[in-house]
């Protein structure tokens, strides 16, 4: 019930849309109220934010919430929906036989722009952080306490999940082509969850400067590098992939983030 009045806002969002001469997000709308989406949340206005499912939330045991980066909304939803996908079936395909698995698409904030002043601050995040906090909770009442659940947040996704991880309910955190979190350390995240970190060799992230500054009352960069030793996750191999390729099919950062969600952490490969 809860999918089916999503999608008509949905279908109700495309036909505003074309009404005004946007075919683009029309058609970004129009394919969200497909009969077939499991859409948790919409909302068509601005940027636009979406929370879709795959795979059968009520009787899944492992669940991968994928928290994403800047220039994602409802008119680039397409690639940050392939790599749920991806996800998905990477779950799928590793979890031990009569294990149910589900990944959750989480568009529940307005992300920066990569060339933006809010790229660089951590304002964003501290919006989004009480939202990510919400789904969570939202995920355990349909779940069960039992259910596995893991966030796989990538680039200024992992700023929203740094500012989010204290006390959340969830088993491992893991940021990858993150510019950093806002804090010096894993620790002072204060997660009841493991962390971890990865960046592709060919990724441009890493050419971030890891600085922080108070600037006008606003605090620019994100500090220490999730990377290095000083700042404490866990560091896993992510191959020779770019910013946008860590959930690529067949990549070696897929196959460990689906091992992270599955809960394989002996199976994970470091650099």
């Amino acid at each position: 019930q809860t999918y089916s009045a999503h999608r008509a806002n949905a279908a109700e969002a495309s036909r505003m849309a074309a009404a005004h001469g946007d075919r683009h997000r029309a058609a970004a709308d129009r394919a969200l109220a497909d009969p077939s989406r499991r859409l948790l949340a919409f909302d068509g206005r601005g940027a636009g934010l979406a929370t879709e499912v795959f795979g059968d939330l009520a009787r899944a045991d492992r669940v991968a919430v994928l928290v994403p980066g800047s220039d994602t909304s409802l008119d680039t939803y397409g690639r940050f929906r392939a790599a749920a996908l991806a996800l998905h079936r990477q779950l799928a395909a590793g979890a031990p036989a009569g294990t149910g698995t589900a990944v959750v698409a989480w568009l529940g904030y307005e992300t920066p722009d990569t060339v933006s002043g809010a790229v660089v601050t951590t304002d964003r995040a501290d919006d989004a952080a009480p939202r990510l906090r919400s789904l969570v909770a939202d995920l355990r009442r349909i779940t069960g306490p039992d259910a596995r659940l893991s966030l796989l947040c990538h680039s200024y996704g992992s700023v929203v999940c740094a500012r989010a991880a204290a006390d959340l309910d969830v088993a491992d955190i893991a940021l990858v082509g993150s510019p950093g979190t806002g804090a010096d350390s894993a620790a002072a995240l204060r997660p009841s969850a493991r962390i971890w970190a990865a960046r592709g060799a060919e990724d441009w992230v890493e050419h971030v400067p890891h600085l922080s500054a108070d600037l006008f009352g606003t605090t620019v960069g994100f500090g220490t590098d999730p990377l290095s030793p000083d700042f404490g996750a866990r560091v896993f191999a992510a191959g020779d992939g770019g910013h946008s390729d860590y959930f690529d099919p067949g990549s070696l950062s897929l196959t460990n983030l689906a091992r992270i969600a599955l809960g394989e952490t002996a199976e994970v490969t470091h650099d």
